[in-house]
């Protein structure tokens, strides 16, 4: 198919907008977007967790939530990323990929209709039935969205998104707090996620006009199976691992135990979520732009992992090290038994991190095989450790098994098909040398400050900070800051000597433009020293996760 991907498509003209600034400017609108979508669910969550649901209920929710992402990884059979990857015309083939997807969604909607009894009972809550054949419409509406949406994603448009998003927000909060209230526990939160997906579905349709027409071209939908098939098994094997863990609490430990454990999931989830959900919206659609620049892939992805790992471990660590006060605070007393898998998690949500990015990145550069094989690598290792784990322990057991599943096999894995794309894994090592190192020191800090001032809230504030200090001396490149200001002090010292004479009368204060003169003619006799390699201005492919996650 003509429109398979190619180079980075031509500027429109000298005046077009950069890559770059695309980029920087769809990252800026999608952690805001993220940031405040996450902020108010989790403002939600504590009402609800500390105040109508109990463990029981939330475990039923669990078991619909995990079956719904499992699902929504793979029901528009991959193809809807034709539309962020594929140059050209999008309006071409845009109506082929929304038929496929509404037919594959409509289609797994009506099989888990009609098998939602004995998926519920193999997860342990029959009781779940109900609200798994509600929710679950969300995947034809999903479905639905997949093209509008994926035409914002292709065009950086993030300010829209960050408009739906809160639309969708607003409306799913309202119905789940409203049934919530009432009495219609886990239910509650099918109908509110259905009537948020119909909000989003009505403002995709009107951000991206002309979107949702469908249409059949037969070459069309050969190219574009043949391009999201590995695609969508890859992404479905990707959550399966995700939620194994959930499915197998559930089926073992029972719907109490999952509750706790889906607290905890989703409280490691705060940090991978806000900062893995901002870069994934911008990173796949930035990394397809470098695909035929292997240097440029190279350096952007690096730079994106330093980055997203220098932001994500501080929250990871202060979270593990403090999570038996931090979820009796947050979620009361009758759940701090989910501070047993808490670190763990914590542990695992880098790794996540790291995967989620890696797959944008091989996705990118068409290793579509590769993806699929360590996927399934991952699963058919992480299922039976994660069951050996639940039959000998607790939550915890099973938090403890997961991240050894990742450490040992997933992770080199993945560096061994980046390295095979090209992105050599001493520039990645290097990069995430610092935050490894902050961490070790930050949590050692914790520990060290919980056990001398305790586990009062304004203990806990005092040990964070200390924390948190401690890991920016360690982590963050200060050696940056401190040359970047003696770089400035050398070149204001180094052009003072070399002043042209002040036209202006005496006494006056110099203006911008007669200080950028005085230092464009100092340069001319005196050459300022060169800045460090750490304080370079950052190149426009700075990263920018799946979005749709538990």
């Amino acid at each position: 198919m003509a429109e398979e991907p190619g180079g980075p498509e031509a500027p429109d003209g000298p005046g077009a907008e950069t890559l770059g600034s695309k980029v920087r400017s769809a990252t800026r609108w999608s952690l805001i977007n993220t940031m405040v979508m996450r902020l108010g669910n989790f403002a939600t969550g504590i009402i609800l967790v500390r105040y109508v649901l109990d463990p029981a209920a939330w475990g039923v929710y669990g078991v619909a939530q995990t079956v719904l992402m499992v699902l929504l990884s793979a029901n528009e059979l991959g193809v809807t990323l034709a539309v962020v990857r594929w140059n050209g015309d999008v309006r071409r083939f845009a109506p082929t990929v929304l038929s496929l997807s509404a037919l594959s969604s409509g289609l797994l909607y009506v099989a888990l209709f009609a098998a939602a009894p004995a998926v519920a009972g193999l997860l342990g809550a029959p009781e779940a039935t109900v609200v798994l054949r509600v929710m679950c419409l969300c995947l034809v509406l999903d479905g639905l969205s997949q093209v509008p949406a994926g035409v914002l994603t292709r065009e950086f448009r993030q300010g829209r998104r960050m408009v739906i998003d809160a639309l969708n927000f607003v409306v799913s909060t309202g119905v789940t707090l409203l049934l919530a209230l009432q009495g219609q526990g886990a239910l509650s939160f099918a109908c509110g996620a259905v009537a948020g997906n119909v909000v989003a579905l009505a403002g995709c349709a009107f951000a991206a006009p002309g979107m949702l027409r469908f249409g059949w071209d037969p070459a069309q939908a050969r190219e574009l199976l043949r391009f999201g098939l590995p695609l969508a098994g890859a992404s479905l094997l990707s959550l399966a691992v995700v939620n194994a863990d959930a499915m197998i609490v559930g089926a073992v430990l029972g719907n109490v135990a999952l509750g706790y454990y889906m607290l905890a999931f989703n409280m490691a989830g705060w940090p991978v979520r806000v900062i893995s959900e901002t870069a994934r919206r911008v990173s796949f659609a930035g990394f397809s732009r470098l695909a035929d620049s292997p240097k440029a892939l190279s350096d952007g992805f690096a730079r994106a992992l330093g980055l997203l790992m220098t932001a994500t471990v501080p929250a990871c660590v202060l979270l593990a090290a403090l999570a038996g006060p931090l979820v009796e605070l947050v979620y009361g007393a009758k759940w701090r038994p989910a501070a047993a898998a808490l670190p763990w998690l914590m542990a695992l949500g880098l790794a996540r991190i790291a995967a989620e990015l890696t797959y944008d990145c091989l996705v990118a550069v068409g290793r579509r095989r590769s993806l699929l094989l360590i996927q399934g690598i991952w699963l058919v290792t992480l299922v039976p450790a994660l069951t050996i784990a639940a039959r000998a322990g607790g939550i915890g057991t099973v938090a403890v098994g997961h991240v050894v599943v990742a450490g040992l096999i997933v992770l080199p894995a993945f560096l061994a098909a980046l390295r095979r794309g090209g992105i050599a894994t001493r520039a990645l090592l290097r990069v995430c040398a610092r935050p490894v190192l902050g961490g070790v020191v930050m949590a050692v800090l914790l520990v060290l400050g919980r056990g001398r001032l305790g586990e009062g809230p304004l203990a806990l504030c005092a040990t964070s900070v200390v924390g948190l200090m401690g890991y920016g001396l360690c982590a963050l490149p200060g050696r940056t800051l401190v040359r970047g200001a003696l770089d400035r002090r050398r070149r204001t010292r180094a052009a003072a000597p070399a002043t042209i004479p002040d036209p202006s009368p005496a006494g006056s204060v110099p203006t911008p433009a007669t200080a950028s003169a005085t230092v464009t003619a100092g340069a001319a006799t005196a050459t300022a020293p060169a800045p460090a390699p750490d304080s370079a201005p950052a190149p426009p492919h700075q990263p920018a996760g799946p979005a749709r996650e538990r």
